[in-house]
């Protein structure tokens, strides 16, 4: 059985969508998902970018899109009442939520997105909200706790060193795949479809710069 990593920050609408989309796109295909929480600022701030929310007219044009996209493929999404918010809250219940030695479970990770994106619009980061999704939870770890914190800086240290940028990004055979747009790119190298083999997967992604900004 092959295996991917789904490296995920809950605050990208994209994310969402593409969890909910992945079985979908993996019909078919016997494969583990291994879900790797990240902080997307952090690959921001290492690659020196910007959130699309950040940027006014991208952050128009991001939730107009999220929520087309969320109606043509009759997925609910509802926007929260701030948005960014700060994340760690539920990146680090989800790390608490995990074992040693693995990511949460589907179950956990459908219950982040879901408190975020399906929330009626309301903040993700409300106390009373969040104290009630910890509670059906039942995490074996303290989320406040700093075992906790530190597995959650490891992870994105990690998935930085392994040349992740955003989210929602895939890593499998050592190849990376980002956003929910890539999933049928994403099956179709499962599936082993040979240009994935082939010198062109190398030769579409040398380097050919003819002007670098500062």
């Amino acid at each position: 059985m092959k295996a991917i990593d789904f490296w995920f920050d809950p605050i990208s609408p994209f994310a969402y969508l593409a969890f909910e989309r992945l079985p979908q796109a993996l019909v078919g295909l016997s494969i583990e998902v291994r879900f790797r929480p990240v902080l997307f600022a952090a690959l921001l701030q290492h690659h020196g970018q910007k959130g699309p929310a950040e940027i006014e007219p991208k952050r128009q044009w991001t939730f107009r899109h999220v929520h087309w996209l969320a109606q043509a493929h009759g997925t609910l999404l509802q926007t929260p009442a701030v948005h960014p918010f700060n994340p760690l809250p539920l990146l680090r219940l989800a790390v608490a939520c995990s074992g040693n030695t693995q990511g949460p479970d589907r179950r956990v990770v459908e219950a982040l997105f879901h408190h975020v994106w399906q929330g009626g619009g309301a903040d993700a980061n409300d106390p009373a909200r969040l104290a009630a999704l910890t509670e059906r939870l039942q995490p074996t770890r303290d989320p406040a706790g700093g075992e906790v914190k530190a597995a959650l800086r490891a992870a994105t240290d990690e998935a930085v060193a392994r040349g992740v940028f955003g989210v929602p990004s895939f890593e499998a055979d050592g190849r990376l795949f980002w956003g929910v747009d890539a999933l049928p790119m994403l099956a179709a190298a499962l599936r082993g479809e040979a240009w994935f083999d082939s010198p062109a997967w190398a030769e579409a992604g040398a380097l050919r710069p003819g002007v670098v900004r500062g």
